[in-house]
């Protein structure tokens, strides 16, 4: 999940002296104009390929087929999606200590896999990268969406999660076809051990994949310390914000996905959207301190048992 790079533009300030002078009595003299430093120079904007641009028609006809559905729902759940104590240890279970995907021959394929339960120990710096056709207005968009949910990530799990320039351990690149497909070199740049199924799941990414996430557990004991996340530049606003709730929440050890869970965005059937409620106490279960990075799943279940009881108040 490593993919643009961002041009941001460094501005120089120039400072201004005034100096007193002295002027022969009587003789008043105009003051000279300070010559104004020019302004910096913005981003540059490249314009979006033939590839790109067919992209965009489809993904915006996507999002209008799932929102004449009823799909990518906003609200966070409601009286029609009432969910137990037994469905949220059951559900947190298969999100947080399944995998999605199982690499086999050199190659991600889709398949439930036991793991262990991962999640950050250490503060996240998150750093916000766009390919460079993806217009000025859709970043700041985009940049203040990143920003505002990090923020609410933050809330929810207690961990220090904040949005840094330099020295970033989590990487969100919002990158059109063109830069997708070169993203090789920035993704080695970041993670230099970076293996090249990674590398090619990224670049090859099909039609149907709208967004993904990697994240790194290089000690193998639960605890990330590295992810990058990718999205598709030509998606719409709100399949694009969709993305960025699925993907920054998986990115934090909500790894796998469950038709069984609802109201959720871990649910390829994209009912919902955005970030319900019942994720929000999902993330809480997982950063918890009575759950432990590297814990199997039934070490987690009972522990989780609690943690539901004492969220839900015993609604078993």
């Amino acid at each position: 999940m490593v993919r643009t790079r961002i041009r941001t533009a460094l501005g120089l300030a120039a400072t201004l002296v005034a100096l007193a002078a002295c002027e022969p009595p009587g003789v008043r003299t105009s003051p000279v104009p300070a010559a104004r430093p020019p302004a910096p120079a913005g981003p540059k904007v490249l314009p979006p390929s033939e590839q790109s641009l067919v992209l965009r028609d489809y993904y915006a006809s996507v999002q209008q087929g799932l929102v004449a559905q009823g799909l990518l729902r906003t609200d966070g759940g409601g009286p029609d999606t009432p969910f137990s104590e037994r469905q949220l240890v059951e559900n947190f279970i298969r999100i947080a200590l399944f995998e999605e995907f199982f690499r086999v021959g050199g190659r991600l394929v889709a398949q439930q896999t036991e793991s262990r339960l991962h999640r950050w120990s250490e503060p996240i710096r998150m750093r916000v990268r766009f390919g460079d056709s993806v217009p000025l207005a859709q970043r700041d968009r985009d940049r203040s969406s990143v920003t505002a949910y990090a923020q609410r990530l933050s809330r929810i799990t207690g961990l220090p999660i904040s949005i840094s320039p330099s020295n970033a351990n989590f990487h969100v690149f919002i990158v059109n076809e063109d830069e997708r497909r070169n993203i090789g070199p920035d993704l080695r740049a970041i993670i230099p051990d970076i293996n090249a199924t990674a590398i090619a799941t990224v670049q090859k990414m099909r039609r149907s994949t709208f967004c993904l996430v990697f994240a790194r557990d290089p000690a193998g004991d639960g605890n990330y310390t590295q992810a990058v996340a990718v999205i598709r530049g030509e998606h719409p606003d709100l399949l694009r914000l969709s993305c960025i709730h699925e993907e920054l929440a998986q990115g934090l050890g909500l790894s796998n996905d469950s038709p069984a869970a609802r109201p959720s965005i871990f649910n390829d059937d994209e009912e919902f959207g955005l970030l319900t409620t019942h994720d929000e106490l999902l993330l809480q279960m997982l950063y918890d301190p009575r759950m432990r990075p590297g814990m199997v799943a039934a070490e987690a279940r009972p522990v989780a048992e609690i943690i539901a009881a004492e969220l839900l108040g015993g609604s078993i």
